[in-house]
């Protein structure tokens, strides 16, 4: 009973749209109304929170393929799909992901004297990326979606940041990140003009030559060096941990 219940009510698209959802809802909230706002905004992310425990009980751990696999036709001109699905690795960040976002809420709960809805919803939209990216399978729309992750992390940096130099970290952080991440675009549309398409399941089988693995991997590693970061990309990080607030960080 409980796997037929898995199938019929779970799918990825679940926890990637509610979040979008309680950022909707609470468009229509005013602003006055900061503890219904606040209220709101928990509630959403323990639903979504909630939500990946039902994949996890049904989880097949004995297969390395992506599970719960769904694909939605995006560009289909340019062999571009919105093509979701999850891993054993995938899950857990998902899972860890809908766990830190009601923290996050609780830590600024008493925090939030200004631009309350501004908050909630900058914390509900990065939940929502941050899932999304997690169960992308397809590299273009993979990079698309972890550029999309500074743009609330920009805003409550410099918004809601607790020192002086609050701007500079989030401008610092915003653009380490971006130019960083040119290296992987530059990657994937090579991968893309060799194969013509950016599907991962396809590209898991497809040769490249060595030189040209090299060359992707160093793209690669370019880019998730300045994400991580490693030394020496790393001056982005101590500014934006400390002038970010708690639940920022």
């Amino acid at each position: 009973m409980l796997e037929h219940f898995c199938e019929c009510y779970f799918d990825l698209s679940g926890p990637i749209l509610c979040p979008v959802l309680g950022s909707i809802t609470l468009l229509f909230i005013p602003n006055s109304s900061i503890r219904l706002i606040r209220l709101i905004g928990l509630c959403v992310s323990l639903i979504t929170f909630l939500y990946p425990l039902v994949p996890r009980i049904q989880f097949d751990p004995s297969t390395a393929k992506s599970q719960f696999v769904e694909s939605l036709r995006w560009l289909p001109y340019e062999n571009i799909h919105l093509y979701m699905g999850i891993d054993g690795l995938s899950l857990f960040f998902v899972i860890l992901t809908t766990f830190l976002i009601p923290i996050c809420i609780s830590v600024g709960w008493s925090g939030m004297r200004s631009f309350g809805k501004e908050y909630i919803t900058a914390f509900l939209i990065r939940e929502f990326l941050m899932i999304a990216v997690s169960c992308m399978l397809d590299p273009l729309l993979f990079y698309v979606l972890s550029e999309s992750v500074p743009i609330p992390m920009f805003i409550i940096i410099g918004v809601w940041g607790s020192r002086q130099r609050k701007i500079k970290a989030a401008y610092q952080f915003f653009l380490y990140t971006l130019l960083g991440s040119v290296f992987m675009l530059l990657a994937i549309l090579l991968i893309l003009l060799q194969t013509g398409t950016t599907d991962l399941q396809i590209l898991l089988t497809t040769e490249f030559s060595e030189r040209r693995q090299i060359l992707l991997w160093i793209a690669f590693f370019a880019s998730f060096a300045v994400k991580v970061p490693m030394v020496p990309v790393h001056i982005w990080l101590p500014e934006a941990h400390v002038e970010a607030p708690t639940a920022g960080s």
